[in-house]
C-alpha cells in the first residue's frame, strides 16, 4: 500500500506575492490638487471663525479654562479697572533703556522701579485674587474658585490690548 497525498494542484505562490496581498494601501486616497486646496481654504476660514468666535467671547469657542459664569464675571471684574499688572511690560521697556545710561544712580533707579512696580503688581494680585474668589462665591453660590483668583490676576497683568478674549467692557464700566 502506498500512501500518496494529492498536490494541491497550484505552485506555491512567492512571499513577495503572498504579503502584498495582506497589507492594506496606507496611502490616503487618491485627491486633486484643486481638491487639496479647497480642503486648506476650507480649514483656513474654519480657523478664522473660531478665532474670531474667540477674541469676541463666544461662550462655545472658549477653551475650558475660560468658559463658565464666574469665569466671565472675573474677566469683567478685571477689565473694568486700571492695574500696575498691565503697564508692567512697558515699564520693563523702559528700565532696559534705562539701563544702557552709563550712569549708575540711574542704573540703580530703574532697577529699584522694577522691583518696586512687581511688588506693586504682586500686592494688587493678591488683593484681587480674595476679593474675585468672595464676590464669585457670593454671586454664585456652590461655584469652585479654585484657580480663579490666579486667572484673574494673570488677566490684570496683561496689556488690555492684548488680553483675549477682548474685553467685553470699558475701564469703569459697571457690569453684571
Amino acid at each position: 500500500m502506498t500512501s500518496e497525498t494529492p498536490g494541491k494542484g497550484r505552485p506555491t505562490p512567492k512571499r513577495k506575492d503572498s504579503e502584498s496581498k495582506r497589507i492594506v494601501s496606507s496611502l490616503a486616497p487618491v485627491v486633486t490638487k484643486d481638491q487639496k486646496r479647497a480642503a486648506k481654504l476650507a480649514s483656513r476660514a474654519d480657523r478664522v471663525a473660531s478665532r474670531t468666535a474667540y477674541l469676541r467671547g463666544d461662550e462655545n469657542a472658549l477653551p475650558a479654562r475660560d468658559r463658565g459664569p464666574e469665569r466671565r464675571f472675573a474677566r469683567n471684574y478685571v477689565d473694568s479697572r486700571r492695574s500696575i499688572g498691565e503697564y508692567f511690560l512697558p515699564i520693563i521697556f523702559v528700565v532696559l533703556v534705562l539701563t544702557l545710561i552709563p550712569i549708575a544712580a540711574v542704573q540703580f533707579s530703574a532697577i529699584a522701579l522694577m522691583y518696586l512696580v512687581l511688588l506693586v503688581a504682586v500686592i494688587d494680585g493678591i488683593f484681587l485674587s480674595r476679593k474675585i474668589r468672595a464676590q464669585v462665591s457670593e454671586k454664585f453660590p456652590n461655584s469652585i474658585t479654585k484657580g480663579l483668583g490666579m486667572y484673574a490676576w494673570l488677566r490684570s497683568t496683561q496689556m488690555r490690548r492684548l488680553r483675549a478674549p477682548k474685553p467685553q467692557i470699558k475701564v469703569g464700566d459697571s457690569f453684571n
